[in-house]
């Protein structure tokens, strides 16, 4: 069996605020993160509207247990009250796998 590509996460909500205590809860999730799981994150600022901020992290090989991690801390620091809504978007890509070989005739 082939092992699988590692995925990528974006977490992306709307702040209510570019606030300094906002970017202080973020920064310190994002630091327990990389110190809990190795995978160094992101931030960004979406460039048409800087009030939807993304976390990126990259690569993640168990995403299940980085899922797992991940909503844990962000129990701890209260990351959800950062986000506009109370919301926080998780989603994972990876590369595709690649296409099967066509018999030969």
């Amino acid at each position: 069996m082939a092992a699988r590509a590692p995925s990528h996460v974006y977490v992306y909500y709307r702040v209510g605020a570019d606030t300094a205590a906002a970017r202080a809860t973020i920064g310190a999730l994002m630091t327990d993160v990389e110190a809990r799981t190795g995978i160094s994150g992101r931030l960004l600022a979406r460039c048409d509207d800087p009030s939807t901020w993304m976390e990126v992290y990259e690569p993640v090989g168990d995403a299940r247990a980085f899922a797992r991690e991940l909503a844990a801390l962000v129990a701890t620091h209260g990351a959800m009250a950062v986000a506009l809504d109370g919301k926080r978007h998780v989603e994972r890509f990876a590369a595709p796998a690649p296409l099967a070989r066509r018999a030969q005739r």
